[in-house]
């Protein structure tokens, strides 16, 4: 889609931004959140199960072009990730949109566990033997034209930067030496940053392209990646080891927040994204190009907006989940 109407969408969806915590006022049961290899078979099932159940659903937010639920989620990362990757919102929109996800599986779909995450580290010797791509049990392997196995055999999808009618297999294509900027010394390395802005510029670097170009594929697409059900529990991973880092010095980074609004121009070129324009930028929520905590998060109407001071704290009343 032209940046125009990104531009238009975003703005449209400020304007009719309601409290976000209104779905969610008082948390009373935080999510249990489970790496994927602490799961029964039983736990798995249900994940999976929901997951296809949001692809059959049909759409709900007036998106041109959605077929299903999963479109919705796949376009809500398509349509502004010129804003959300290479910012400051980096790691607070995507703590956001794995809540949005797990609560649609949820409320929809009868899922009763947290979202799952990708335990990454414990892969790194054997990518390919992870439990996560076992076709029973996990989510199939790989497929250079189709994923040919596993539940998400031939998944079509349906949104990508360009279009929203763009039917298009998922594919994957591991590269277990790209994983390898996820092991334990790069975590360390991002762990032991004291400030925010240091700590998201390393995140989004090395655990976050860890896992991107691990799965390879639809993965690989920095715009699309959502339509990979993977994605979602590669970033609650990047969410978990971003809450390690807050806990560290939880008082104070409960409120630390910082960096950029506007991606590095070389970024934008190495991704073939256009500047985020000023209509998006006088109405994210910051004065300049500094992320702050009333920075607005968008979700294009599948759930209400939320500002960055609203998900800082992961157990608080709009994320209510914890990392077991």
């Amino acid at each position: 889609m032209a940046p125009s109407l990104r531009s238009f969408f975003y703005l449209l969806a400020t304007f009719q931004a309601v409290t976000a915590a209104s779905w969610n006022a008082t948390c009373t049961s935080k999510s249990q959140r489970k790496a994927w290899n602490d799961m029964t078979a039983t736990e798995k099932t249900a994940y999976i199960d929901a997951e296809l159940c949001l692809m059959a659903r049909p759409a709900q937010a007036g998106i041109t072009g959605a077929q299903n639920r999963w479109d919705e989620l796949d376009w809500a990362h398509i349509a502004q990730s010129n804003i959300i990757h290479n910012v400051g919102a980096f790691l607070p929109w995507h703590r956001y949109f794995m809540r949005v996800h797990e609560y649609l599986l949820q409320s929809e779909c009868g899922y009763e566990g947290g979202q799952p995450y990708w335990n990454e580290v414990l892969d790194m010797d054997n990518l390919t033997a992870s439990v996560v791509f076992d076709p029973d049990t996990g989510f199939g392997g790989e497929g250079s034209d189709c994923v040919t196995d596993g539940p998400f055999t031939n998944l079509t999808l349906h949104m990508n930067s360009s279009s929203t009618s763009a039917d298009y297999c998922l594919t994957r294509s591991f590269n277990s030496n790209g994983f390898q900027t996820g092991a334990q010394t790069y975590l360390d390395e991002c762990f032991n940053t004291t400030t925010y802005v240091d700590a998201f510029e390393c995140y989004q670097v090395n655990p976050h392209t860890a896992g991107h170009s691990a799965v390879g594929g639809t993965m690989l697409d920095v715009v699309g990646s959502p339509g990979e059900p993977l994605f979602f529990l590669h970033h609650s991973n990047l969410d978990r080891l971003w809450w390690q880092w807050q806990q560290a010095n939880l008082t104070a980074r409960l409120t630390e927040m910082g960096g950029r609004n506007v991606p590095l121009t070389s970024y934008l070129e190495q991704n073939g994204m256009e500047s985020p324009s000023s209509s998006v930028l006088d109405y994210d929520g910051d004065d300049g190009n500094a992320t702050t905590l009333n920075h607005n998060l968008w979700m294009v109407g599948i759930m209400p907006n939320a500002t960055i001071r609203e998900v800082m704290d992961l157990g608080g009343d709009l994320v209510c989940a914890e990392y077991v």
